[in-house]
This record gives C-alpha cells, structure tokens and sequence, in this order.
C-alpha cells in the first residue's frame, strides 16, 4: 500500500474541500517530506483558516513532516481571532476584495478603518495588505494560499448581513459608528448647517439641521430616509460584538456625524 497519514478536518473547514471529498477523516498519500501544510491546502483548506494542529495530541507548526502513518487533527481558527495591532490602534484595519463592496461599506458605517478597490488586482492586493498590515478579507480561496500574505481571512456567506456577522464573530473589533465615510473611509466631522447649504437640495434644507462632512473627500452626511435602516445595521452589529466580547460592549462611541449613505 502506497504510504499515508489520516488527517481529521474540523467540521467548519469541511466546506473547503470538494463536494466528493467532504467527510472529516481523510486519508491523504504522503511521500514523507511534504509539510503539513502543505498536505493540508493540497485537500483545499487554506492555511489562514487553519487553526490549531495537532499530530498524536501534540500540538504542530503547518512546517512540521508527521512520520508515515500519523494521525492529524486540524481544527479551526479559534474566535475571536487576535490580530496584531500597531501602537495606538483600537481595531485592525482591513482590505477587502473586488467582490465585497457593500461589506466594505457597512464596515465603514461601523467605523472600521477598510480600504477597499474595485479594480485593484490580486498581486496588487497583497502588496498594500502586507504595506499596510490590513487584514485582507475575500471570497477567493487561491488568494489566501499566496504565500506573500501577512493575514488573510475567508468571508463566509452569500449575504452583506451574513458577511458581516461572519467579520463580527471573527474578529469582535472594537466599533465607532458613524464616524468613517461610507464613501472613501475618511473620517466624518461635524459641520454647522450653514456650511454646507449650498451644497444642499431645498428639501434637504429644510428637513434636516444636523450634518457631517468627509474630512478627505468632502461628501456631505445627514440622517436621511433611510437611516433607521443604517441604524439597525449598527445596533445588530454592537449586539453581535457585545456577545462575542462579554467585558466589554465592542464599541468606542456613537460618533456624532449623521449618516445619509447607502448600504
């Protein structure tokens, strides 16, 4: 018989691996010298989702050559996920791919720090995520086996409401609604009325005295028809950190800046 280990895969990577493949006991061929990792990707797993593993109950790095035979246990990467923050940040900034635009945008109106280009290529990506030390955020499974990346994370679900409780559960930032333009993620200022009223449709005008401004483009916010939609959208998400973060309530205030952005 041609020689093997028998790797047991957590049951929330299951869904990384062909649909004729999807059982958590998999025996996979092993030439001896190829690294766990390795072993682990070639079933379709990428390795930023892979948390903990181990050979015979003893934890192992993803550079580790288990000997011929060994049984392997990999699990899931644990949540909330720690991201290594540089000096001064409340929650890691983040990327996202071409394919998660309205994400991006409900992040900003959490007042997550997210870039986000709808024309920037996967090389490029990868550049500015690691420039940056953003984590990058995609649907694009061959875009977190590229060993360049510092730290990447696979979105799950279909939905922008299902993909940002995902995020949410995931890495429990700290939030600041309303504090980051939806549009370029600049930061929002409060603004007197008649700053901006030339700016402004006389309906507008009338019906609204409260504004902000985009400190970087100048886009223009208020609360608008539509902001108890936006508001649910805050309210659900600080509802699903606070869960995930019991101490705390995952946010570092409401901001002052008015919304009338689309999400």
């Amino acid at each position: 018989m041609e020689p093997e280990i028998r790797i047991r895969i957590a049951d929330e990577l299951l869904m990384f691996l062909p649909a004729t493949r999807r059982r958590a006991a998999c025996r996979v061929a092993y030439d001896g010298t190829s690294t766990l990792g390795h072993l682990v990707e070639s079933l379709g797993v990428p390795l930023p989702e892979v948390g903990p593993m181990t050979v015979g109950g003893e934890r192992v790095a993803p550079s580790a050559r288990p000997d011929v035979g060994a049984e392997v246990l990999v699990e899931a990467v644990p949540r909330p996920q720690p991201v290594p923050l540089e000096p001064g940040q409340a929650a890691p900034p983040f990327l996202l791919d071409v394919h998660l635009g309205t994400l991006a945008r409900r992040m900003r109106l959490l007042g997550l720090d997210t870039a986000y280009h709808n024309d920037m290529d996967d090389p490029a990506l990868v550049v500015q995520a690691n420039e940056e030390r953003r984590v990058l955020l995609t649907q694009d499974r061959g875009l977190l086996r590229r060993r360049a990346l510092w730290f990447g994370a696979y979105v799950r679900g279909s939905r922008p409401d299902d993909q940002l409780r995902d995020l949410l559960e995931r890495f429990a930032p700290v939030l600041a609604p309303w504090t980051r333009c939806t549009a370029c993620n600049g930061p929002l200022a409060e603004v007197d009325k008649r700053d901006v009223e030339r700016d402004l449709e006389a309906g507008t005008r009338r019906s609204y005295d409260v504004y902000g401004r985009c400190v970087d483009c100048g886009q223009v916010y208020w609360r608008g028809a539509h902001g108890g939609h936006l508001e649910e959208i805050v309210r659900e998400a600080l509802r699903v950190v606070a869960d995930v973060r019991p101490t705390d309530n995952g946010t570092t205030g409401t901001g002052a800046a008015p919304a009338n952005v689309s999400e």
